[in-house]
């Protein structure tokens, strides 16, 4: 897929605007694509706690840090590349880090697309370093600063605890800025959460599990439930609902699982519930995810298992839904979302189906 801020992160380098050190560079929320394959770049490390994202730089055949280790622990590198995310304080602190990250006189080089806040994320890097050089192509902004004298360490230090956990709705979670609605509960999801049925039971799982809101809600509201396997594929979200989940009094075994689930979960569930995402890491529009999801929920199921999932209204799911159920019926609407309760057939309804 066409990545535009990727490839013109690495322009500077190609046009030598900027040497490439021998120690290598750290790049922070990396991405693979065309400017990153080849072996062209010795010595680079590349950060990256989205999954699929992970994955995709492991083919490459990237040097690749542990996903899940949190924000500790990076390399100290003569040069730091840098995606920024779209979310402000999340932007900044990353920003921050890596110029907490460079080694003295070393140079920070990000890419934001332009309908990404492009120009703001340059303005924050100036205010930061104090200097700033730049360039535009492919719609997006590439922009470079030295860890030099100039540096507001000060104002480095406050933004990088910008993105920091902290308590949320009046402390009955923790969350973080650049998490899925993290700092409420989602709309969605507080609708499914409303119409599950306290009689759920047997093993449960969440697939895109956010900080643990709709987790949280099962294992409050369900007795029955005597396992609960939470897939959640961003780490910094899931190290969230680990933290959340834990707080909770339950018989339950619970377990999380830093993985993509359009990739398919174990079998053997009597019960999924999910609201899945229908974004990437950009603002285009992918109902392709929410389908993986709804196929790898009913690959997972035990026949006569029950998919309780959210979605927004205009989402085209019921294709899949009614190819991969027996039942499908829509239990709520808010004019905006809609709540499904799909069953998968059992084995002697799907030979007399067939």
């Amino acid at each position: 897929m066409s990545d535009p801020a990727l490839d013109a992160l690495f322009l500077p380098l190609e046009q030598r605007q900027l040497a490439w050190p021998e120690d290598g560079a750290l790049f922070l929320r990396a991405r693979a694509g065309v400017p990153t394959t080849g072996g062209r770049w010795p010595g680079l490390v590349c950060d990256q706690s989205f999954k699929p994202l992970h994955t995709a730089l492991q083919r490459a055949g990237l040097d690749v840090l542990d996903g899940e280790r949190g924000d500790t622990a990076l390399p100290h590198k003569p040069l730091v590349l840098v995606l920024p995310p779209r979310q402000r304080d999340e932007s900044r602190a990353v920003l921050a880090r890596a110029l907490q990250t460079v080694t003295p006189g070393g140079w920070v080089l990000a890419s934001v697309s332009n309908d990404e806040g492009a120009k703001s994320a340059q303005d924050d890097l100036a205010k930061l370093a104090g200097n700033i050089g730049a360039l535009s192509k492919h719609k997006c902004r590439v922009f470079w600063a030295q860890a030099g004298k100039t540096v507001d360490t000060a104002l480095v230090d406050t933004w990088a605890a910008l993105d920091r956990p902290r308590e949320v709705l009046g402390g009955r979670f923790r969350s973080r800025p650049g998490v899925f609605a993290w700092d409420r509960i989602d709309p969605a999801s507080a609708l499914l959460s409303a119409h599950l049925p306290a009689t759920l039971a047997g093993r449960v799982a969440d697939l895109g599990a956010g900080y643990g809101y709709l987790s949280a809600e099962l294992l409050q509201r369900c007795p029955g439930i005597t396992a609960l396997d939470v897939f959640e594929a961003e780490a910094r979200a899931l190290t969230l609902a680990r933290h959340n989940l834990a707080a909770i009094e339950t018989g339950a075994t619970v377990s999380c699982h830093w993985h993509d689930v359009t990739t398919g979960v174990p079998p053997g569930y009597d019960v999924i519930v999910s609201n899945p995402p229908f974004h990437a890491h950009g603002r285009e529009g992918r109902p392709d995810i929410g389908r993986a999801f709804i196929g790898a929920a009913a690959a997972a199921l035990k026949p006569g298992g029950a998919l309780w999932l959210v979605a927004n209204r205009h989402l085209p799911y019921e294709d899949v839904l009614d190819a991969r159920f027996g039942e499908v019926s829509e239990v709520a609407s808010s004019g905006a979302f809609k709540v499904i309760h799909a069953v998968r057939a059992r084995a002697a309804a799907t030979r007399a189906r067939a």
